[in-house]
């Protein structure tokens, strides 16, 4: 599908329409500073890797996946190998029925035929007509597709938010969920009901994210598996695939094909 020549300049600021797209290819390793959209965003990763950071958490957003971001939630995208993407911007007035919070969605094939189809277009050519119809269809898949689990949630206390930062900038070295309460000056009890409170995860599951998560990464960057498994503290390559496989469904070296 042959993209229109319109779509691969930045939108203006007042789009004025219910959908506007927008096609870019990320270097790997740019990153976007921190901001905002009045209207709201999806990102569609059609080769290579993002990882959006946002005050409630990380989201990762590997190819044939898409993040929604809601209007005005700010936000900084990290590319994490050279990434073929769409964008699709939302009125504020469309968006309020979408989900109020980031997530991540599986792109059905049917959605991914959509938003190529709709990039044909011009901006010119999307308030009415083909175009407008195809809009309605997209703004509809997006209300009832399921979020996937590729969201690495963070707390907002403070003290619990230092310990999870540290988790996140060494996720090899995870301190035993003893030390982690006595950091945040908690009894463990308390410390585990305020993590499943403000992540709605326990924290071995937490760190079992962060570690996936920057397997996630790793792996973008072109890592092989052993390099990850022993990286992030892993018992072997095996035990590794095997954890992955049961949190994503596919083995590393099928995920980003």
């Amino acid at each position: 599908m042959v993209i229109h020549p319109d779509l691969f300049e930045v939108p203006g600021r007042t789009l004025g329409q219910v959908m506007t797209g927008f096609a870019r290819t990320q270097v790997r390793g740019t990153e976007n500073r921190w901001h905002s959209h009045e209207e709201g965003q999806l990102f569609h990763v059609i080769h290579g890797a993002a990882a959006v950071d946002t005050e409630i958490g990380t989201f990762h957003a590997p190819p044939e996946r898409a993040l929604w971001i809601p209007p005005k939630v700010a936000h900084h995208a990290r590319y994490l190998s050279e990434t073929e993407i769409r964008f699709l911007y939302v009125s504020p007035e469309a968006a309020s029925a979408l989900p109020d919070r980031p997530q991540v969605i599986q792109v059905t094939q049917l959605l991914r035929e959509l938003i190529l189809e709709f990039m044909s277009f011009g901006r010119g050519e999307t308030q009415e007509g083909p175009a407008a119809r195809i809009a309605a269809v997209i703004l509809d898949q997006l209300k009832v597709l399921p979020a996937a689990p590729l969201q690495l949630p963070m707390p907002k206390e403070k003290r619990l938010r230092t310990v999870c930062e540290r988790i996140v900038r060494c996720p090899a070295d995870i301190p035993p969920l003893t030390a982690a309460a006595e950091a945040c000056a908690t009894s463990v009890r308390s410390f585990e009901r305020r993590m499943k409170s403000e992540t709605g995860l326990s924290y071995r599951t937490w760190c079992r994210q962060v570690k996936l998560f920057r397997a996630l990464e790793m792996l973008a960057e072109g890592s092989g598996v052993s390099e990850v498994s022993h990286r992030l503290g892993y018992e072997g390559p095996s035990a590794f695939v095997a954890t992955f496989k049961k949190a994503f469904g596919v083995t590393p070296g099928r995920y980003f094909t």
